[in-house]
């Protein structure tokens, strides 16, 4: 499994809000047909565009918008909303904690305002910021911040238009954004046991879409990826340990 390597920060690095904004743009184009499709299915479900408009600004999490406005639908006990939305969310808490010992010279206060603000798609670029040995939290807040504006700007984009725009998915747009998640991933899967946790989070992912109810197959794909890589990490130490005693 790749090591992240752990660099000092220097001015250069936290710097780089700008590259960190810029380097998000391209992955635009996925997250703004999602954007705008939540604000047309909230408003479709009974939501106003001040809430619409609302979740986007104090949620900022895709999926878990998607699942408490399918819920709100269906007219869900809000306490079941908050909680399925807290399930759905809970990945966050694996991917900010990954980025943790890398951002461990930042006060708390920073490094919560960072990882309350990760997106799946700026903690992408973030980590291959640190792969390339560039650990640079101003590069992490420029994507985040990239990321929360387009997220808000589709959003009123879907409230005001949405209703006269044609279907983003007529022209395959909602498939730019898994593409986009592949073209990043592909990159890091550079040793046999990034790929080996890479099968084991693809086929938990599988059985979980399949078998499990609502979106409980995110959490155990990240829970089990995380534990495959876990475990690979502490073999390889020991192996390494058992070579030195006997060396």
């Amino acid at each position: 499994m790749t090591e992240l390597p752990i660099s000092s920060p220097t001015p250069a690095r936290t710097g780089s809000v700008r590259a960190g904004f810029v380097a998000m743009v391209p992955l635009w184009l996925g997250a703004a047909p999602f954007g705008v499709i939540y604000a047309v299915n909230a408003l479709e479900a009974g939501l106003s565009p001040a809430q619409t408009i609302a979740m986007s600004l104090f949620v900022f999490a895709g999926a878990s918008q998607f699942t408490a406005v399918g819920m709100f639908a269906v007219a869900a006990a809000p306490l079941a909303i908050v909680v399925t939305t807290l399930i759905v969310n809970a990945r966050h808490l694996l991917l900010a904690a990954s980025l943790a010992p890398y951002l461990r010279h930042l006060g708390l206060w920073a490094r919560l305002g960072l990882s309350a603000q990760i997106t799946d798609e700026s903690y992408a670029l973030g980590v291959r910021e640190f792969l390339a040995g560039q650990s640079s939290p101003g590069f992490q807040l420029g994507a985040n911040l990239s990321m929360y504006l387009i997220w808000q700007c589709s959003t009123l984009v879907g409230v005001l238009l949405g209703r006269v725009l044609p279907d983003p998915a007529a022209y395959g747009l909602d498939l730019v954004f898994p593409l986009t998640f592949i073209g990043l991933l592909v990159p890091l899967l550079r040793s046999r046991d990034s790929h080996l946790v890479a099968a084991v989070a693809a086929a938990l992912t599988l059985a979980g879409a399949l078998w499990l109810p609502g979106s409980w197959y995110i959490l155990l794909a990240g829970l089990g990826a995380s534990t495959a890589g876990l475990l690979i990490r502490r073999q390889k130490a020991d192996s390494a340990n058992t070579d030195r005693g006997t060396a």
